[in-house]
């Protein structure tokens, strides 16, 4: 391995189809030496991603992935290592909204769909990351969680548990991974407009853009907390959960 190699970032990103998985590739991408691995389920919605890096400055990689399984998520990985060698920062981003209802109108059906994507998806990403990052003993593992994990959405109960689950499972990963050089944390987005509310009724989006004193965000207001956590800059931050949230969680 050459020492340009070694100077050089290698990021994977899952759910890098949706609206927040894509402005994360596009700024990372546009920062130094950073070599990009970017997965999603859609096909489709990965192409859009892929097209929308006008500023890339390293090599791009892509491949579908359901989270949910283990050995797709662990071939992505695979497929960085293969590729450029190393993985520095692994950024387990993909996420499903459940169905609007009270918790005795879910089914079965929601509750598992919401924790094999959002909580099994991210334990997945760690178990997967850690197999590199512990030999190498560096890495930075960054989680998707949610505002709505630290506070209470009415009609959102497998959301928001399964987005506590992340904001507590990067607290323990960052324990257990510290003396292997590994940091975990997650970020804690307020809502922001995006595909994934396309099936909420619009008084629903109504009511959650209220509670929020800056308005509803777009995905870009989210990309410098990425990049932070990503970043040599937050060497000394491990377990905690980034709230970035237009001050939804302030009163």
């Amino acid at each position: 391995m050459t020492d340009e190699t070694h100077t050089r970032r290698v990021v994977v990103i899952t759910g890098a189809g949706g609206a927040l998985g894509a402005a994360i590739s596009q700024q990372l991408a546009g920062e130094r030496s950073t070599d990009l691995v970017l997965s999603d389920i859609s096909a489709s919605s990965l192409d859009a991603t892929v097209d929308g890096l006008s500023k890339a400055e390293g090599a791009v990689e892509t491949a579908l992935a359901d989270v949910s399984d283990f050995a797709q998520v662990e071939s992505v990985v695979k497929l960085a290592v293969e590729r450029f060698g190393r993985l520095d920062v692994l950024i387990s981003n993909a996420g499903v909204l459940s169905p609007n209802g009270r918790i005795h109108n879910l089914a079965t059906e929601d509750w598992e769909r919401a924790f094999r994507v959002n909580l099994l998806g991210a334990v997945n990403g760690i178990r997967a990351g850690v197999g590199v990052m512990r030999p190498q003993r560096s890495g930075s593992i960054v989680l998707t969680a949610s505002v709505s994990g630290l506070t209470a959405w009415s009609h959102a109960a497998p959301y928001c548990a399964t987005k506590a689950a992340v904001i507590q499972l990067a607290k323990v990963a960052a324990v257990e991974y510290a003396r292997d050089g590994i940091r975990v944390n997650c970020v804690c987005p307020g809502t922001f407009r995006s595909a994934i509310h396309d099936d909420l009724p619009p008084e629903a989006l109504d009511a959650i853009s209220a509670r929020h004193p800056l308005g509803l965000g777009s995905a870009t207001d989210l990309v410098g907390a990425y990049s932070y956590l990503a970043s040599d800059a937050s060497r000394w931050t491990t377990g905690s959960a980034l709230v970035v949230d237009g001050g939804y969680s302030a009163p």
